[in-house]
């Protein structure tokens, strides 16, 4: 009896644990469609959150978009320009005369008659930035052109004064127009200076005469120099990807809040055929265009700031030559008479490292900081000199024409062989003394140093492209040189693997440092 008494116990006991389990599983189960359904409802609110961020994003750019399209016009031009003489000979009519009869009209072929002329069209863009109708383009869009029409975004057609320009061998090829217009739309001015590296951008304009054409990108760079080699004087592109084109020059770039903050200007294209976009562009950055801009407004011309020196980048060798870590400001090369920087007294050997408190990246980025200064502005220049910093104050001038600067200037001549007072220098370079002839032939009327005759072919002082035979040598290592025996009492020091640096003034009038390793044992033929 107690067995089965046993065994009825055992099987309760069973009974009542599988239907434990029974009970914890249905509860697993319960929470676990319990919290799958709530992380699905989680996952759903988040992405229809991101959908509305999506959403509100892309309506802010469409809003943006649709504040800066009425201030971007068309700008139409049209210029005279010589026919295309005919390929025909001048006496073809002579062979047609026994079909067709002599020719009824000869006119333009008579020497007495007009050049015969055709119309050549241009299209680009351009900015509206006051009421009144002011209109900001570059100025290779409306160079040389007869008649400028300004067409806005809803087609209503204005001719355009030219009120003045900033040619891009003088300045930053910008150009203002002036159209007779009343409460017009106007895209106002950003701060191009604030503009971050990876910030978003857009481009308006007129590409392949498809005008109101919107692009988007990003910054891709600041600062950039020499896009367009010689073709521009002052460079300081803002570098984007936002697709431009021809017929993009003199649109807009705007940030995402609608404001200008460059004028579009250039692009690079990978070969003659691909001419369109490959995403590198060029705009020039909107508070120096509305520098410019105000002074061709209220003068009718630009006047940019001028020290008087001339100047040149800092390879690393030369910073640590003058005292630096790195390369960093801009070396003064020269320093003319009668300038703000002579009557300072800044020295050619300086490295000018800030103009008011702004530090100087390099050469370029002098010239446009000096530039853009105010005509006759006192302002304070911390130098480097032999690695010693000094600050002097310099009364800026007023920039001549680059012809001005430019007249002194000689071309390239060809070398005069040397005579027996020639001497033999080191790596490879040989000088002579400099003499009224010699002063005369390549510009040097008045200076002092030794003349390089001749230039050992393969040898170092070949491969410097600052090194040139007519050219002085006026300072070894920072030791003026004035005449042959001078230079020989510094040449006899210096050893096969001295490194020296040269002061060299051009047959032009220029000048340059150079660092310069001997690596010629010194000859005596």
């Amino acid at each position: 009896m107690s067995r089965l008494k046993s065994i009825r116990w055992l099987l309760l006991c069973a009974a009542i644990a599988m239907v434990a389990v029974s009970l914890t599983v249905n509860q697993s189960n319960n929470s676990f469609s319990t919290n799958s359904f709530s992380t699905q409802t989680a996952t759903a609110q988040t992405v229809e959150s991101d959908f509305e961020y999506l959403e509100r994003a892309n309506r802010a750019f469409i809003e943006v978009v649709n504040r800066a399209k009425p201030a971007v016009v068309q700008i139409s031009t049209k210029t005279l320009v010589p026919s295309r003489p005919s390929r025909l000979p001048d006496n073809w009519h002579y062979w047609f005369e026994p079909f067709f009869g002599p020719p009824g009209n000869q006119r333009g072929r008579d020497r007495e008659d007009p050049e015969p002329q055709e119309e050549r069209a241009g299209l680009g863009s351009g900015i509206i930035v006051s009421k009144d109708g002011h209109i900001l383009t570059n100025n290779h869009v409306i160079e040389g052109a007869d008649d400028i029409t300004v067409i806005l975004p809803g087609g209503r057609e204005f001719e355009a004064e030219l009120i003045g320009t900033d040619a891009g061998n003088e300045g930053t090829d910008l150009a203002v127009l002036k159209i007779d217009g009343d409460d017009l739309p106007v895209l106002n001015f950003g701060d191009s200076d604030a503009l971050e590296v990876g910030e978003w951008v857009v481009a308006i304009g007129t590409p392949f005469a498809l005008s109101q054409t919107v692009t988007r990108g990003i910054v891709s760079a600041k600062g950039r120099s020499n896009p367009l080699g010689n073709r521009v004087l002052f460079e300081d592109f803002i570098q984007t990807d936002a697709p431009i084109n021809r017929g993009n020059s003199g649109g807009a770039l705007i940030n995402i809040r609608g404001e200008l903050v460059g004028i579009n200007t250039a692009i690079l294209t990978g070969n003659s055929f691909q001419p369109g976009n490959i995403g590198v562009g060029f705009a020039i950055p909107s508070n120096l265009a509305r520098q410019i801009m105000n002074q061709l407004i209220n003068t009718g011309e630009v006047a940019r700031g001028w020290l008087g020196v001339g100047i040149q980048e800092l390879s690393y060798e030369l910073a640590d030559d003058f005292g630096l870590e790195e390369p960093r400001g801009a070396l003064v090369t020269d320093v003319f008479e009668g300038t703000p920087a002579a009557e300072a007294e800044l020295k050619r050997g300086d490295v000018i490292l800030e103009v008011d408190q702004t530090a100087i990246r390099d050469r370029d980025h002098l010239r446009h900081v000096v530039a853009a200064t105010e005509v006759g502005k006192e302002v304070e220049v911390k130098v480097s000199r032999r690695g010693k910093e000094k600050t002097l104050k310099i009364t800026l001038g007023k920039r001549p024409p680059r012809e001005d600067l430019e007249s002194g200037k000689m071309s390239p001549m060809s070398p005069m062989m040397p005579d027996g007072r020639d001497r033999k220098a080191f790596a490879g370079i040989h000088v002579q003394e400099l003499t009224d002839e010699l002063a005369e032939k390549y510009g040097h009327e008045g200076e002092t140093g030794v003349v390089i005759m001749r230039i050992k072919p393969g040898g170092r002082a070949a491969r410097q492209r600052q090194i040139q035979v007519g050219s002085l040598i006026q300072e070894i290592d920072f030791n003026e040189i004035h005449n042959l025996e001078d230079f020989s009492k510094h040449v006899e020091s210096i050893e096969a693997g001295d490194k020296v640096t040269l002061y060299i003034r051009y047959a032009n009038g220029g000048g340059s440092y150079v660092t310069l390793q001997n690596g010629d044992v010194p000859e005596d033929k």
